[in-house]
């Protein structure tokens, strides 16, 4: 053997572990070249990547008990993130997933996954909540948003008198009473006076359009009028199975040229109410008292419901003209007086026994 083959063989086996490692460390360079680009790929993914433009707002909420997967779907499926998957894998990989805060969030705009991530594990943009009840007047909405902290109540009174916003809704009114819609909603701690008014109206017409585009021909009242009369409706039965009825009364009433004789429209045109309303009350005249006028007043008293809505739009098809309380909150119909006279005579005995769980105004 040459001294040429030998030193081959020596150095041969050298050469093959040298080449083996450079093998290895260039697959281990593939693998960490590739795992650099994923990972930039799903950063850029989580950073950038945004839904598809919508005028709907978006609202999830992270409930006690919800995993990050639950609350992944729920995002998805709100479509407030693009891809569940990689949402959750970016989660898990920060350890955004084991800090969920609590509460409702509201998404207007599309978000990048990165700040969705980062509002429901910071608690950044976690939404109040309030239930609005139908029936309440704008000063009523007023101190209820103050007492939970939502709203000044003077500044939320002079946001429903604003001009602009009534000039949106075409109304010749002097403020939004019947349109700020009775619901539950959340808003963001210090959310301005003026955009909680915009968000109640903007509910309001969502509610009301379906309805609107339904009208029965019969019905020979305007978009504006209906409102007072259901705000009227609202305020004269909490029975849902009653307001068709009461719409009859009413409806039949305008028909003849009879005044409503609604004691909360009364109450309503009287400043400073005691709770007490006496037969001065009812004589004395104001544009919301409908003993003295035979006609709708100017514009609700109070912001209805859907279902008052429908009922004004759709009342039952019964003759009554009266009605009375029969002191357990339900009400007596009758389609001419002697019969009405006859109810408030039984009913007004009844009173005194059993005090009435709900007053209701009485149409004579």
């Amino acid at each position: 053997m040459g001294q040429g083959q030998y030193l081959y063989q020596l150095i041969l086996p050298f050469a093959k572990r040298r080449s083996a490692v450079k093998g290895i460390l260039i697959a281990l360079g593939c693998i960490v070249a590739a795992a650099a680009l994923s990972f930039g790929a799903l950063a850029a993914h989580i950073h950038y990547s945004t839904p598809t433009p919508s005028d709907t707002v978006r609202e999830i909420h992270v409930e006690p008990g919800d995993s990050f997967s639950t609350v992944a779907r729920k995002l998805s499926e709100q479509q407030i993130i693009v891809n569940r998957q990689l949402f959750s894998l970016w989660a898990r990989f920060t350890g955004a997933d084991k800090k969920l805060h609590l509460g409702f969030y509201r998404f207007e705009t599309p978000t990048p996954a990165a700040q969705v991530l980062d509002r429901i594990v910071t608690g950044k943009g976690t939404l109040l909540s309030v239930t609005i009840p139908e029936g309440l007047t704008i000063v009523e909405i007023a101190e209820l948003l103050a007492k939970a902290g939502f709203a000044d109540k003077e500044k939320f009174i002079a946001a429903t008198q604003e001009p602009e916003l009534l000039a949106q809704l075409n109304l010749q009114g002097k403020s939004l009473e019947g349109y700020l819609f009775p619901s539950a909603y959340y808003f963001a701690p210090r959310t301005s006076e003026r955009r909680i008014v915009a968000v109640l109206v903007g509910q309001f017409r969502r509610a009301s359009r379906p309805l609107f585009e339904k009208v029965d021909e019969s019905i020979k009242m305007t978009p504006h009028e209906i409102v007072t009369l259901a705000s009227i409706i609202e305020k004269e039965t909490g029975v849902e199975a009653e307001r068709t009825l009461v719409a009859a009364v009413f409806h039949n009433r305008l028909k003849r040229g009879m005044p409503l004789q609604s004691d909360p429209t009364v109450i309503y045109g009287i400043k400073d109410f005691n709770g007490n309303l006496t037969r001065k009350d009812l004589q004395e005249y104001t544009p919301y008292n409908t003993y003295r006028i035979a006609a709708l007043p100017p514009g609700p008293i109070c912001n209805p419901g859907v279902a008052s809505i429908k009922a004004a739009l759709s009342p039952a098809d019964d003759p009554a003209l009266y009605f009375v309380s029969k002191n357990d909150g339900t009400h007596q119909f009758s389609a001419d007086l002697a019969s009405h006279n006859q109810a408030v005579r039984t009913y007004q005995i009844l009173r005194n026994a059993a005090p009435a769980a709900k007053t209701s105004a009485r149409a004579r």
